[in-house]
Order: C-alpha cells, then sequence, then structure tokens
C-alpha cells in the first residue's frame, strides 16, 4: 500500500511561488503513477476538482493541464522518495487545497491513471491573494 505524506502550501501573494513536496513510502514495484490534484474553496462555484499534472515514476513521463502550464513544474527526486510540484506565477484563482495522488501498478500516466488513484494525501491549503 502506497502512503503519501504531503508538505509545503501556505499563503503568498500574486505572482509568488510555492513548492509542495509528496514523500513516497511503500511502494516496492509494478509502476507508479503520480499526481497533483486541487479542490478549489466552496465559495468558489461551478469550479471543480482539477487534475494538474502527472508524473509517472519509471520514465519522468507525465502531462499538465493548460491552465498551469508554463506556471507549474512536477518533478522527482528518487533518492528521497518525493515528488515536488513548483508553483510560479501564482495567482488568486490558484486558492485552493491541494492533494498529490498516486496509483498503483500503474503502466502509464495518464489523467484516467490519475483519477483512478488508490492513495491521496492529506492535502494542504494553497492561498493566494491580490
Amino acid at each position: 500500500q502506497v502512503h503519501l505524506e504531503q508538505f509545503g502550501g501556505g499563503s503568498v501573494q500574486a505572482g509568488g511561488s510555492l513548492r509542495l513536496s509528496c514523500v513516497v513510502s511503500g511502494y516496492t514495484s509494478g509502476g507508479l503513477c503520480v499526481g497533483w490534484i486541487r479542490h478549489p474553496p466552496a465559495a468558489a462555484p461551478g469550479k471543480e476538482r482539477e487534475g494538474l499534472a502527472t508524473l509517472f515514476t519509471d520514465n519522468g513521463s507525465g502531462y499538465y493541464a493548460d491552465s498551469v502550464k508554463g506556471r507549474f513544474t512536477i518533478s522527482q527526486d528518487n533518492a528521497k522518495k518525493t515528488v515536488y510540484l513548483q508553483l510560479n506565477g501564482l495567482v488568486p484563482e490558484d486558492t485552493a487545497m491541494y492533494y498529490c495522488a498516486a496509483k498503483s501498478p500503474a503502466w502509464s500516466c495518464s489523467w484516467n491513471d490519475l483519477w483512478d488513484y488508490n492513495s491521496l494525501s492529506q492535502g494542504t491549503q494553497v492561498t493566494v491573494s491580490s
């Protein structure tokens, strides 16, 4: 059973940066798909949970949502068993609860794979003020 523990998040002004970390434990073999998703605040009607980025840890391939492409970067440090999400150029619309999610076993890391996750972190709040 893969376990995810998340660190990072907080409050920042528009234009600022944050880094989220997702420490992965319990993974042994079979392929691992890790991604980041966010849930907007309840006060933002019409906005749904959103997949942000995916990473297939075996080969580093993955995807980005159009809304974060060029601003957010997903990466991994195998020695630390950690997947990161670097958030740059933050805007108030990025305010949300952020989670890392994982699916294992996995043979790819598409959006369908991400939403088929079987592990989820505890989440952290990111708040961007204007």
